[in-house]
């Protein structure tokens, strides 16, 4: 689901009912750390939560550089938060730390997939590999802004967990990318191109060749830290009344990658899509405002 939610949010979703990067609410005292203040020129009022539930149908790679890719059916949990401070929108769950008109810092969450390694010819034999959350500080500095859409860059860095019952911390990864949303015939859109970076232990994770699980065809090896490759991604969504869909496409390249010589990696460019719907059954009744 992390997998889904950063690449949906990425994807410009449902800007008409969600993102509130300067709200206010409209009864004193209703976020923390808020008072009521004089909304910003063409605000709209809009609640301050709403939670839905829906479906998700995904075709990813088993990993990044993985010939092989898997299609999953999840549910899909729908939550819009538009606090002050804590939101939860089409950019993703966060704190914000700073905010200012072009500049703002928050923290960030992403993640990845499980793979087991006996469904995945080039690591038949190895161990599975854990899903992994990712979290930490993420830099989002605004170029330009309209009405109706704008462009960013953004920087996030992150720690990577595995999400098992002994949790490892592996490594560190960097991906900064400009991203643009705009609205287009009453639908959000957003595209997303950057690069990726990441440590040794990060990249060791997915492709170490431990010298146990060599064989004549699979060398041991050990991954450097360093370049990852990159990634485009484009995607729209839309609300219609107390339904949301959204969609995305997404290239992923490890062309050049310092990892590029791992006998793991069968594919320098790889494609993943998802489309997903969610009802909106619940929603606060107390509104803020938000930019319209």
């Amino acid at each position: 689901m992390l997998v889904l939610g950063g690449a949906l949010a990425t994807a410009g979703a449902a800007r008409a009912q969600e993102a509130a990067p300067e709200a206010t609410p409209v009864a004193a005292g209703a976020v923390a750390g808020g008072a009521t203040a004089a909304a910003p020129p063409g605000a709209r009022e809009a609640p301050l939560w709403e939670l839905g539930a829906g479906m998700a149908a995904l075709s990813l790679p088993h990993y990044r550089g993985s010939e092989q890719s898997r299609t999953w059916v999840l549910p899909l949990p729908y939550a819009v938060y538009r606090g002050r401070f804590l939101r939860a929108d089409r950019e993703g769950a966060r704190a914000v730390l700073v905010e200012r008109r072009a500049i703002e810092i928050d923290l960030s969450v992403a993640g990845s997939a499980p793979t087991r390694s006996n469904g995945n010819r080039a690591r038949q034999g190895m161990p599975d590999l854990a899903p992994t959350f990712e979290v930490g500080p993420n830099a989002n500095l605004t170029f330009a802004r309209g009405t109706d859409w704008k462009v960013e860059l953004r920087a996030p860095v992150r720690g990577a967990f595995t999400v098992q019952r002994s949790s490892r911390h592996v490594g560190w990864s960097a991906t900064p990318y400009l991203t643009a949303e705009w609205v287009q015939a009453g639908w959000d859109v957003g595209v997303r191109v950057g690069g990726l970076w990441g440590d040794r232990r990060f990249h060791g994770h997915v492709y170490d060749v431990a010298p146990e699980f060599a064989t004549a065809t699979r060398p041991a090896y050990r991954a450097p830290s360093g370049y990852a490759g990159w990634q485009a991604t484009a995607g729209m969504s839309r609300r219609f009344g107390d339904w949301w869909v959204g969609g995305f496409a997404r290239a992923d390249s490890v062309a050049g990658a310092v990892f590029a010589g791992s006998p793991l990696v069968t594919r320098s460019t790889t494609w993943a899509a998802g489309i997903a719907v969610s009802w909106v059954f619940a929603r606060s009744a107390l509104l803020v405002r938000v930019p319209d």
